[in-house]
């Protein structure tokens, strides 16, 4: 059975028995504890955990699921065994608080038997030691014999998230492969899983953890999650022996096969780096797709290291060119008419796997030189664990991800001292931080917590005013909370309501005044001290500020208002990214401030000027547009249908607040904006580089700052023009000419020092002195020293056996340069040691090669009597 129709199945029967079908999530997930997306479940855990409520009662997806990171890290054991992929497919069916045990059992075993045609009487299932409620289900109403029932603990049977909250047991479907696999047991799976193959696990959520993972109590609302990778299921429908041999790989094997030139099944060498090709091409091309790209953080790194693992897998089979370009081609081919998103990014996901190959490779021969060497080095010795220290210079200094050092070590019966390795890390790490340190903020205390218990969160009324009156909870001196602040104090003041935006979202706090009948403070940042509580970070100018005291807040409303405009420039400017370089042009950080912005995106090449020029034209173009700006609260599920995006990490709760730009750009974003594009005025932007791998930073000026930028550089035209005696518009040609005049200029002028530094030559060889047959040139010229090294070279090139002593001063510096023919190298003279006398005189020194050296120093004075003495030293030589 094709594993099309095995997906199309699972789909069409859980809809016919009313189940949502629910698109893939990415495989990056909206969820800080995990690194990927690796089970069906991940995009529904909010509402298992009651964040938000679900909007069906029931659904069904396929998600795309990487373990190659993390907690569930396949990666290693990718081409070694028949079940394991870094990419794959899981077919998930979930029920929040509907039906339960009974329906997924007994539809499961429809499914299965019916639906993809399996023998019910070589199909197995182990439940939990002590769910009797599941065993009579799958007894008494499936039917299946008791003896193919088997109870297991909590290791295999029990599932839950490992923090507290849902758990309860899971029973799984394993089906009989036969005799090929191993010998037949009245156990099943429980002795031989290889045979006896699970492909099917049926999760119910019916208890509540506490935080040690113990179940406490039942869930008022259960809860059903199953997961089926869909490889393995081809696997045992099609009767192969490994999910790399089905047709969702068999495809991609061949590919491999055809790049390298290395056929499949002849050599299991050869068979395993073409497995590891397979399942990598996969996983590249879809973590691209999905906005991934190569960093040394993260999943960017994971990315790297599956791309360099597979690229020197390549290599070991033999393959020394590119592999990844047609590795992806192949992949659109085979799933893109599944996910069209790896079709719509295909020339972006090729482009940069072309690029990280190439810089890889460049260093992938000297890495892998200095780390055979190391493993000789360390068998030598007897000892069996490669250094730390190696493994990160091959890391810091080649690229090489540990999991790539510790792989090729094992290939020769190493392991890698990994502890060292992480200290090493640490310290770069620690390193890198203090050389980033600055400033700090204040963190979350004893005295902020408290007033946050005793007077809630701070409720924020800035969208819609920038003065309001409040009421003083709480003041802050550093960690304590005190009652009274005087002049000249600087606090944190907590309201209960303020109007001043806290810094956010990568907008600037705001600024402004606190006036009470008391006293008066200037607020210089408002800032989040703890979740929902703003901080007022405030200097007290006049008389002094209690608690409980009523105020009038201000903001800077000229402040503010250039803050909107950089806010939502940056909505538009992220927009315009994304439509002209491709999705993968996402939000990788921004500050927004009065009149400034500056936004950093993944991108993996710089900006050419005409794509800068394009991006500034169509932003101009967006603001004088004049779109409306409207921002609205609604549940999280809608902002998600309409293509609000959403910041990979945050946490989001069932209402989100979002920022709509006309027609054609929706985020998630708790900023202040403009009311209508037209409000911004211009965008300048001033700046466009790199900041790190495959990340770019643009930089801009808005309003009146973006207006003072122009008129600067207007005024900077006029004055250019002024000079040039030309015409504004007429500069750039002006300057060309001048340009091109001076390059003629500096051509002539050349030439004319080449001749006369020829004609210089002349004169000195003809006056050289003879020496028992060698030619001995002294002569002093005031030039540089390149200009004097020319020289001598230009002598000894007119000489036969010749020694060339010549020396210059200038300001605060004299120079010596020697030069000899090759018979006197050759008889043991060394033009070094000819310079030593004079560089001392010089108070400097030299260096240089045999035939040709330069010396130097300070005293500039002395070197007439340093040329003497070179000449000397010259003459000894020549007579000895």
């Amino acid at each position: 059975m094709d594993s099309s129709i095995i997906r199309d199945r699972f789909l069409a029967f859980f809809e016919e028995r009313g189940h949502a079908r629910v698109p893939s999530a990415s495989v990056i997930p909206n969820d800080p504890s995990l690194l990927f997306t690796n089970a069906g479940m991940n995009q529904f855990k909010p509402y298992f955990v009651g964040e938000q409520t679900a909007p069906y009662k029931r659904a069904v997806s396929v998600q795309k699921c990487m373990r190659a990171g993390g907690k569930h890290n396949d990666l290693e054991e990718v081409g070694r065994t028949t079940r394991h992929l870094t990419f794959f497919e899981m077919l998930g069916n979930f029920s929040f608080g509907d039906y339960y045990k009974s329906e997924i059992c007994s539809w499961s075993w429809e499914l299965v038997t019916e639906g993809w045609g399996m023998d019910p009487e070589k199909l197995w299932i182990t439940i939990y030691e002590t769910d009797d409620e599941a065993e009579a289900i799958w007894v008494d109403e499936v039917g299946v014999p008791p003896e193919r029932v088997h109870r297991l603990g909590r290791k295999d049977n029990f599932w839950d998230m490992g923090v507290a909250g849902p758990c309860g047991p899971c029973s799984e479907i394993h089906v009989d492969r036969g005799e090929a696999f191993g010998p037949a047991s009245e156990r099943g799976p429980i002795d031989n899983d290889e045979r006896y193959i699970e492909f099917w696990n049926l999760v119910f959520m019916q208890n509540d953890c506490n935080a040690d993972i113990e179940p406490v109590a039942d869930l008022p609302r259960k809860n059903i999650d199953t997961g089926a990778g869909l490889e393995r299921i081809a696997m045992i429908l099609q009767n192969k022996r490994s999910i790399l041999e089905t047709d969702l790989l068999l495809g991609m094997i061949e590919k491999a096969s055809s790049i390298t030139g290395r056929a499949y099944g002849e050599d299991e060498r050869v068979d395993f780096g073409l497995r590891v090709l397979a399942d990598h091409g996969r996983s590249v091309t879809f973590l691209i797709a999905d906005g991934v790209l190569p960093s040394n953080e993260e999943r960017g790194y994971v990315l790297r290291r599956v791309m360099r693992r597979a690229i020197r897998h390549a290599r070991l089979i033999g393959h020394e060119q590119g592999v990844l370009p047609g590795l992806v081609d192949r992949c659109v081919e085979l799933m893109g008419d599944v996910y069209p998103e790896i079709v719509e990014r295909h020339e972006v996901i090729k482009e940069i796997v072309s690029r990280e190959e190439e810089r890889f490779t460049s260093t992938l021969k000297q890495g892998l030189s200095l780390l055979e060497n190391e493993v000789d080095k360390t068998k030598g010795t007897g000892d069996s664990k490669l250094g730390g220290d190696v493994a990160f210079k091959l890391h810091d200094t080649f690229g090489f991800p540990i999991d790539l050092t510790t792989e090729i070590a094992a290939e020769s019966g190493l392991e890698v001292d990994r502890s060292r390795f992480s200290e090493l890390m640490t310290a770069q790490r620690e390193r890198a931080r203090a050389a980033r340190a600055g400033g700090g903020e204040q963190t979350a205390n004893e005295a902020i917590a408290a007033i946050a218990q005793g007077r809630g969160a701070t409720e924020f009324l800035g969208y819609e005013h920038l003065t309001t009156e409040s009421e003083i909870v709480g003041l802050v001196d550093g960690a304590s909370s005190v009652e009274v602040a005087g002049e000249g104090s600087e606090v944190d003041v907590v309201l209960d309501r303020t109007v001043f935006y806290a810094e956010g979202g990568g907008q600037v706090g705001d600024t402004g005044i606190l006036r009470s009948s008391s006293g008066e403070a200037r607020v210089a940042d408002a800032r989040r001290l703890l979740p929902g509580v703003t901080g007022h970070r405030a200097r007290v100018t006049a008389g002094e500020l209690r608690v409980g005291d009523a105020v009038v807040g201000v903001v800077d409303a000229r402040a503010r208002r250039g803050s909107e405009r950089a806010h939502t420039a940056t909505h538009i400017l992220h927009w315009t990214l994304r439509d002209r370089l491709g999705e993968h042009a996402t939000q990788a950080g921004s500050l927004v401030e009065p009149g400034r912005l500056r936004f950093d995106f993944n991108h993996f090449d710089a900006l050419g000027d005409a794509q800068v020029a394009d991006i500034s034209a169509e932003l101009q173009s967006r603001v004088l547009t004049d779109d409306g700006v409207r921002a609205f609260e609604t549940s999280f599920d809608y902002a998600k249908s309409i293509g609000a995006m959403a910041i990979f990490g945050e946490k989001y709760g069932d209402f989100v607040r979002v920022v709509e730009v006309g027609d054609y750009s929706r985020e998630l974003c708790g900023g202040t904006h403009v009311p209508h594009t037209g409000n911004i005025g211009v965008v300048v932007l001033t700046g466009e580089g790199s900041i790190g791998s495959n990340l770019r930073r643009v930089e801009a000026l808005v309003g009146q700052e973006g207006i003072d930028h122009l008129a600067q550089r207007a005024a900077l035209l006029e004055q250019t023009a002024h000079l040039l005696r030309a015409q504004p518009d007429e500069v750039a040609e002006r300057v060309e000419r001048l340009l091109a005049q001076s390059k003629e200029m500096e051509r002539k002028l050349a030439e004319v020092e080449r001749k006369g530094a020829d004609a210089d030559a002349t004169s000195l060889a003809e006056a050289a002195v003879d020496l028992d047959g060698t030619r001995l040139v002294v002569a002093r010229r005031d030039l540089t020293v390149d200009a004097l090294r020319s020289l001598a070279q230009n002598l000894r090139g007119r000489l036969g056996s010749a020694v060339i002593v010549l020396g210059s001063a200038g300001e605060g510096r004299a120079n010596l340069v020697g030069a000899l023919s090759k018979d006197l190298v050759d008889r043991g003279l060394n033009a070094r040691d000819l310079l030593k006398p004079g560089a001392d005189l010089l108070g400097g020194g030299g260096g240089g090669k045999p035939d040709l050296a330069i010396s130097g120093g300070p005293n500039s004075g002395a070197v007439d009597d340093a040329i003497e003495a070179v000449t000397v030293a010259a003459k000894d030589a020549i007579r000895r």
